[in-house]
């Protein structure tokens, strides 16, 4: 069963059949077209459970129906939550403990599942999270041609070089799948602009860009491209470049002071970067010390500012990273 993109079998595969059974029947039940749209599905013990699909929360009664009460919607328990990390973690969840203690885990499709609960700390870090009460279940989809908007601005008319690219968005606006097709279109090439196609090296420290399962990459991202699953920055950069000759390497979130290091390896080897960050406003990530760095650095030569303005994915303003001057604005 299909509607436009959405693939219901491939839904039940990888998150449906993920869940516990009480919240597997109630998610079966509801309509396809809320479920095509479905951005994130929230459990939160001893509440109702709530399906957010563009800008809008939707409580889930117990037969599958969409209620505009939270008093009306499926209630939560603890052993929805128990056993939905059961299955999650296929029954062994201290196997995934490096996962868990970060806040989440990655399901094949590239789903994430992030977690809430009580923190255990050793030596001032988290060790694990343990009596989880939250469960956030961000679905992930792939979207071909969501690049098309900004990709003339990321490649040098000229030289057909890549621009160093920082995409910058609040949580959940679409910079993963911008960043996701980006590196497809370099890779394989732009006919249309006469853009052979180029090396790329990902360095997929989440594994959310490729979502590798079973050493296959599930997400396309082109003919020309190389990807470190689980790899942290600052090493991956460091094995492309020793051992893959990447033109340009693309990561995902950048927020740690090795991460600038990564950057400025890579760049300093004449390689391209393309990177994302959270944020809403240049005023905003430059209150971050490693972000205001890399910004003051000139390190970037275009930064991307996406919303949900229209639907996640709004370009909002293209600067150049340089001089800080609009090249573009909504």
């Amino acid at each position: 069963m299909e509607k436009g993109n959405f693939n219901y079998e491939l839904f039940d595969e990888e998150i449906l059949s993920r869940l516990s059974l009480d919240l597997r029947n109630v998610l079966k039940s509801v309509n396809i077209d809320i479920l095509e749209n479905a951005e994130e599905i929230r459990l939160r013990v001893n509440n109702p459970l709530i399906i957010s699909e563009n800008n809008c929360d939707h409580f889930i009664g117990p037969n599958g129906n969409k209620t505009s009460s939270p008093n009306n919607g499926y209630i939560v328990t603890k052993g929805d939550i128990r056993r939905t990390l059961s299955f999650l973690t296929d029954n062994s969840i201290y196997a995934l403990e490096n996962e868990i203690k970060n806040g989440y885990i990655t399901l094949k499709g590239g789903h994430r599942v992030g977690f809430t609960g009580k923190t255990v700390l050793e030596k001032g870090s988290i060790k694990i999270i343990k009596n989880i009460t939250s469960l956030n279940i961000r679905i992930s989809r792939e979207i071909l041609g969501a690049s098309d908007k900004v990709i003339k601005y990321i490649i040098n008319p000229i030289n057909k070089r890549i621009f160093n690219t920082l995409i910058v968005s609040p949580p959940n606006c679409g910079k993963t799948t911008m960043l996701r097709d980006i590196i497809r279109q370099i890779s394989n090439g732009i006919h249309s602009i006469k853009f052979k196609g180029v090396n790329v090296g990902v360095i997929d420290e989440r594994s959310e860009l490729a979502n590798i399962h079973d050493g296959v990459s599930t997400n396309n991202l082109g003919i020309r491209t190389d990807i470190l699953d689980s790899c942290p920055k600052r090493e991956g950069v460091t094995i492309l470049l020793r051992s893959m000759a990447p033109h340009v390497i693309a990561t995902d979130e950048i927020g740690k002071d090795s991460d600038v290091l990564a950057i400025e390896e890579a760049i300093n080897a004449g390689v391209s970067i393309i990177t994302t960050v959270h944020g809403a406003s240049i005023k905003e990530i430059q209150q971050r010390p490693v972000i205001k760095e890399i910004i003051s650095k000139r390190f970037f030569d275009i930064i991307i500012f996406l919303s949900r303005a229209n639907g996640p994915g709004t370009i909002e303003q293209v600067i150049c990273g340089k001089n800080l001057h609009s090249l573009y604005k909504r």
